[in-house]
Protein backbone atom coordinates (compact mmCIF):
# COMPACT_ATOMS: atom_id res chain seq x y z
CA UNK A 1 0.00 0.00 0.00
CA UNK A 2 1.22 3.49 -0.82
CA UNK A 3 1.97 5.50 2.32
CA UNK A 4 0.12 8.54 0.93
CA UNK A 5 -3.36 7.13 1.60
CA UNK A 6 -2.75 6.20 5.27
CA UNK A 7 -1.29 9.67 5.78
CA UNK A 8 -4.46 11.29 4.44
CA UNK A 9 -6.61 9.04 6.64
CA UNK A 10 -4.54 9.96 9.69
CA UNK A 11 -4.52 13.69 8.98
CA UNK A 12 -8.32 13.88 8.53
CA UNK A 13 -9.51 11.30 11.09
CA UNK A 14 -7.67 12.85 14.04
CA UNK A 15 -9.40 16.28 14.06
CA UNK A 16 -12.72 14.62 13.16
CA UNK A 17 -12.36 12.45 16.26
CA UNK A 18 -11.77 15.64 18.26
CA UNK A 19 -15.01 17.12 16.89
CA UNK A 20 -17.03 14.14 18.14
CA UNK A 21 -15.22 14.19 21.50
CA UNK A 22 -15.89 17.90 22.00
CA UNK A 23 -19.56 17.55 21.06
CA UNK A 24 -19.97 14.80 23.68
CA UNK A 25 -18.31 16.88 26.41
CA UNK A 26 -20.59 19.79 25.53
CA UNK A 27 -23.52 17.43 26.14
CA UNK A 28 -22.19 16.66 29.62
CA UNK A 29 -20.31 13.38 29.09
CA UNK A 30 -17.21 12.83 31.22
CA UNK A 31 -13.88 12.95 29.38
CA UNK A 32 -12.70 9.83 31.24
CA UNK A 33 -15.88 7.98 30.31
CA UNK A 34 -15.55 8.93 26.63
CA UNK A 35 -11.94 7.77 26.77
CA UNK A 36 -12.84 4.38 28.26
CA UNK A 37 -15.76 3.66 25.92
CA UNK A 38 -13.59 4.34 22.88
CA UNK A 39 -10.91 1.88 23.98
CA UNK A 40 -13.44 -0.69 25.23
CA UNK A 41 -15.38 -1.00 21.97
CA UNK A 42 -12.20 -1.11 19.91
CA UNK A 43 -10.85 -3.82 22.24
CA UNK A 44 -13.90 -5.99 21.63
CA UNK A 45 -13.49 -5.61 17.87
CA UNK A 46 -9.80 -6.53 18.12
CA UNK A 47 -10.56 -9.65 20.18
CA UNK A 48 -12.63 -11.09 17.35
CA UNK A 49 -9.77 -10.54 14.93
CA UNK A 50 -6.89 -11.58 17.20
CA UNK A 51 -8.57 -14.87 18.16
CA UNK A 52 -7.33 -16.45 14.92
CA UNK A 53 -3.78 -15.06 15.10
CA UNK A 54 -0.59 -17.05 15.61
CA UNK A 55 0.87 -15.80 18.90
CA UNK A 56 4.22 -17.59 18.74
CA UNK A 57 5.93 -14.24 18.04
CA UNK A 58 4.96 -12.81 21.44
CA UNK A 59 7.87 -11.77 23.69
CA UNK A 60 8.30 -10.00 27.02
CA UNK A 61 9.66 -6.94 25.20
CA UNK A 62 6.51 -6.61 23.11
CA UNK A 63 4.30 -6.84 26.19
CA UNK A 64 6.45 -4.34 28.12
CA UNK A 65 6.49 -1.75 25.33
CA UNK A 66 2.76 -2.28 24.75
CA UNK A 67 2.10 -1.79 28.45
CA UNK A 68 3.98 1.51 28.46
CA UNK A 69 2.31 2.62 25.24
CA UNK A 70 -1.13 1.78 26.62
CA UNK A 71 -0.46 3.77 29.80
CA UNK A 72 0.72 6.92 28.03
CA UNK A 73 -1.96 6.53 25.36
CA UNK A 74 -4.77 6.40 27.93
CA UNK A 75 -3.33 9.38 29.82
CA UNK A 76 -2.81 11.37 26.63
CA UNK A 77 -6.27 10.74 25.20
CA UNK A 78 -7.98 11.51 28.52
CA UNK A 79 -6.02 14.77 28.81
CA UNK A 80 -6.90 15.74 25.25
CA UNK A 81 -10.63 15.16 25.73
CA UNK A 82 -10.51 17.14 28.98
CA UNK A 83 -8.79 20.01 27.12
CA UNK A 84 -11.45 19.93 24.39
CA UNK A 85 -14.19 20.18 27.01
CA UNK A 86 -13.03 23.66 28.03
CA UNK A 87 -11.03 24.95 25.04
CA UNK A 88 -11.28 25.76 21.34
CA UNK A 89 -10.48 23.13 18.75
CA UNK A 90 -8.79 25.75 16.54
CA UNK A 91 -6.39 26.59 19.40
CA UNK A 92 -5.81 23.13 20.82
CA UNK A 93 -5.25 21.55 17.39
CA UNK A 94 -2.16 23.61 16.50
CA UNK A 95 -0.61 22.94 19.93
CA UNK A 96 -0.24 19.37 18.75
CA UNK A 97 2.68 20.58 16.60
CA UNK A 98 4.74 20.63 19.78
CA UNK A 99 4.48 16.85 19.76
CA UNK A 100 7.15 16.66 17.07
CA UNK A 101 9.50 18.57 19.35
CA UNK A 102 8.81 16.23 22.26
CA UNK A 103 9.10 13.23 19.94
CA UNK A 104 12.50 14.39 18.68
CA UNK A 105 13.76 14.50 22.25
CA UNK A 106 12.24 11.16 23.26
CA UNK A 107 13.25 9.46 19.99
CA UNK A 108 16.81 10.70 20.47
CA UNK A 109 16.96 9.21 23.96
CA UNK A 110 15.32 5.86 23.17
CA UNK A 111 15.87 5.34 19.42
CA UNK A 112 19.01 7.45 18.83
CA UNK A 113 17.28 9.43 16.07
CA UNK A 114 19.35 12.61 15.71
CA UNK A 115 17.73 15.85 14.40
CA UNK A 116 19.69 17.97 11.90
CA UNK A 117 20.16 21.73 11.78
CA UNK A 118 17.23 22.03 9.38
CA UNK A 119 15.08 20.06 11.80
CA UNK A 120 16.04 22.40 14.63
CA UNK A 121 15.08 25.40 12.45
CA UNK A 122 11.73 23.70 11.97
CA UNK A 123 11.29 23.57 15.73
CA UNK A 124 11.80 27.34 15.97
CA UNK A 125 9.23 27.88 13.19
CA UNK A 126 6.71 25.78 15.12
CA UNK A 127 7.24 27.95 18.19
CA UNK A 128 7.01 31.16 16.13
CA UNK A 129 3.80 30.04 14.44
CA UNK A 130 2.24 29.22 17.79
CA UNK A 131 2.70 32.89 18.74
CA UNK A 132 -0.06 33.82 16.26
CA UNK A 133 -2.35 31.13 17.67
CA UNK A 134 -1.89 32.10 21.32
CA UNK A 135 -2.14 35.81 20.55
CA UNK A 136 -5.86 35.26 19.86
CA UNK A 137 -6.32 34.39 23.55
CA UNK A 138 -6.71 36.87 26.39
CA UNK A 139 -3.41 35.82 27.95
CA UNK A 140 -1.46 36.19 24.70
CA UNK A 141 1.84 34.37 24.11
CA UNK A 142 3.00 34.43 27.72
CA UNK A 143 3.60 32.27 30.78
CA UNK A 144 0.03 33.07 31.83
CA UNK A 145 -1.13 30.53 29.27
CA UNK A 146 -0.09 27.77 31.63
CA UNK A 147 -2.82 28.87 34.04
CA UNK A 148 -5.51 27.94 31.53
CA UNK A 149 -6.97 24.47 32.06
CA UNK A 150 -7.36 23.76 28.35
CA UNK A 151 -3.73 24.65 27.59
CA UNK A 152 -2.39 22.66 30.54
CA UNK A 153 -4.35 19.54 29.62
CA UNK A 154 -3.40 19.91 25.94
CA UNK A 155 0.28 20.14 26.81
CA UNK A 156 -0.05 17.07 29.04
CA UNK A 157 -1.70 15.26 26.13
CA UNK A 158 1.07 16.35 23.76
CA UNK A 159 3.81 15.00 26.02
CA UNK A 160 2.00 11.76 26.84
CA UNK A 161 1.13 10.94 23.23
CA UNK A 162 4.62 11.83 21.99
CA UNK A 163 6.10 9.31 24.45
CA UNK A 164 3.37 6.85 23.50
CA UNK A 165 4.39 7.12 19.83
CA UNK A 166 7.91 5.94 20.57
CA UNK A 167 6.65 2.83 22.40
CA UNK A 168 4.20 2.11 19.57
CA UNK A 169 7.10 2.27 17.12
CA UNK A 170 9.05 -0.24 19.22
CA UNK A 171 6.13 -2.68 19.25
CA UNK A 172 5.76 -2.33 15.48
CA UNK A 173 9.46 -3.05 14.97
CA UNK A 174 9.16 -6.22 17.08
CA UNK A 175 5.84 -7.38 15.60
CA UNK A 176 3.63 -5.53 13.09
CA UNK A 177 1.35 -2.51 12.72
CA UNK A 178 -1.75 -4.65 13.29
CA UNK A 179 -0.43 -6.38 16.41
CA UNK A 180 0.60 -3.01 17.80
CA UNK A 181 -2.94 -1.76 17.21
CA UNK A 182 -4.40 -4.73 19.13
CA UNK A 183 -2.20 -4.11 22.15
CA UNK A 184 -2.79 -0.36 21.94
CA UNK A 185 -6.54 -0.98 22.25
CA UNK A 186 -6.33 -3.61 25.01
CA UNK A 187 -3.86 -1.89 27.30
CA UNK A 188 -5.47 1.48 26.60
CA UNK A 189 -8.76 -0.03 27.72
CA UNK A 190 -7.21 -1.34 30.93
CA UNK A 191 -5.57 1.93 31.88
CA UNK A 192 -8.55 4.09 30.88
CA UNK A 193 -10.70 1.89 33.13
CA UNK A 194 -8.23 2.38 35.99
CA UNK A 195 -8.45 6.15 35.45
CA UNK A 196 -12.23 5.90 35.83
CA UNK A 197 -11.79 4.13 39.15
CA UNK A 198 -8.98 6.33 40.45
CA UNK A 199 -10.97 9.52 39.82
CA UNK A 200 -14.27 7.83 40.76
CA UNK A 201 -15.95 8.83 37.52
CA UNK A 202 -18.98 7.07 36.09
CA UNK A 203 -20.86 7.66 32.87
CA UNK A 204 -22.77 4.45 32.34
CA UNK A 205 -26.07 5.91 33.60
CA UNK A 206 -26.74 7.50 30.22
CA UNK A 207 -25.45 7.16 26.68
CA UNK A 208 -26.03 10.69 25.45
CA UNK A 209 -25.09 11.24 21.81
CA UNK A 210 -24.76 7.61 20.75
CA UNK A 211 -23.98 8.63 17.15
CA UNK A 212 -20.97 10.60 18.39
CA UNK A 213 -19.63 7.51 20.20
CA UNK A 214 -19.95 5.58 16.94
CA UNK A 215 -18.09 8.36 15.16
CA UNK A 216 -15.31 8.38 17.77
CA UNK A 217 -14.80 4.61 17.60
CA UNK A 218 -14.75 4.60 13.80
CA UNK A 219 -12.42 7.59 13.47
CA UNK A 220 -10.14 6.47 16.31
CA UNK A 221 -9.77 3.03 14.75
CA UNK A 222 -8.90 4.53 11.36
CA UNK A 223 -6.58 7.06 12.98
CA UNK A 224 -4.56 4.53 14.98
CA UNK A 225 -4.34 1.89 12.25
CA UNK A 226 -3.15 4.48 9.73
CA UNK A 227 -0.74 5.89 12.33
CA UNK A 228 0.77 2.45 12.91
CA UNK A 229 1.15 1.79 9.20
CA UNK A 230 2.96 5.12 8.74
CA UNK A 231 5.20 4.37 11.74
CA UNK A 232 5.99 1.00 10.18
CA UNK A 233 7.31 2.73 7.06
CA UNK A 234 8.71 6.02 8.34
CA UNK A 235 10.91 7.57 11.02
CA UNK A 236 8.82 8.44 14.13
CA UNK A 237 9.75 12.11 14.36
CA UNK A 238 9.17 12.67 10.62
CA UNK A 239 5.80 10.91 10.76
CA UNK A 240 4.67 13.05 13.70
CA UNK A 241 5.77 16.14 11.81
CA UNK A 242 3.62 15.15 8.82
CA UNK A 243 0.67 14.50 11.11
CA UNK A 244 0.71 18.17 12.08
CA UNK A 245 -0.93 18.94 8.75
CA UNK A 246 -4.14 18.02 10.58
CA UNK A 247 -3.78 21.44 12.23
CA UNK A 248 -5.34 23.05 9.14
CA UNK A 249 -8.24 20.60 9.30
CA UNK A 250 -8.72 21.43 13.00
CA UNK A 251 -9.02 25.12 12.14
CA UNK A 252 -11.65 24.43 9.49
CA UNK A 253 -13.62 22.12 11.79
CA UNK A 254 -13.40 24.60 14.66
CA UNK A 255 -14.86 27.35 12.52
CA UNK A 256 -17.50 25.14 10.88
CA UNK A 257 -18.77 23.11 13.84
CA UNK A 258 -18.19 25.49 16.78
CA UNK A 259 -18.07 28.95 15.13
CA UNK A 260 -14.62 29.71 16.60
CA UNK A 261 -13.16 33.14 15.83
CA UNK A 262 -9.86 34.67 14.57
CA UNK A 263 -9.69 32.18 11.72
CA UNK A 264 -7.26 34.17 9.50
CA UNK A 265 -4.75 34.85 12.26
CA UNK A 266 -4.85 31.23 13.40
CA UNK A 267 -4.46 30.10 9.81
CA UNK A 268 -1.33 32.24 9.38
CA UNK A 269 0.18 30.78 12.52
CA UNK A 270 -0.76 27.27 11.46
CA UNK A 271 0.85 27.69 8.02
CA UNK A 272 4.10 28.78 9.68
CA UNK A 273 3.91 25.74 11.95
CA UNK A 274 3.29 23.47 8.94
CA UNK A 275 6.38 24.97 7.26
CA UNK A 276 8.20 24.12 10.47
CA UNK A 277 7.04 20.52 10.21
CA UNK A 278 8.29 20.39 6.62
CA UNK A 279 11.66 21.66 7.82
CA UNK A 280 11.71 18.88 10.42
CA UNK A 281 10.93 16.35 7.68
CA UNK A 282 13.66 17.66 5.37
CA UNK A 283 16.04 17.63 8.29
Amino acid sequence: MNIFLPLIFRIVSNPLTNVFQKKLTLQGSSSLWINFVSYFILSLICLMNAFFADWTFLTKEIVLYSLCGGLFGALGNASLIKALSCGELSVLGPINSYKSIVALIVAFILLREIPSGVGICGIFLIIWGSYFIFDTLEEGFSIKLLRRRDIKYRLFATVFTAIEAVFIKQVIVLSSALVSFWFWCWFGCVFSFLLLKIFKTSGYKSFVGLKFYVGIVLCTGIMQLSTNYVFENMNVSYALALFQLSTIISLLFGKHFFNESHFIKKLCGSVIMVIGTIAVILG
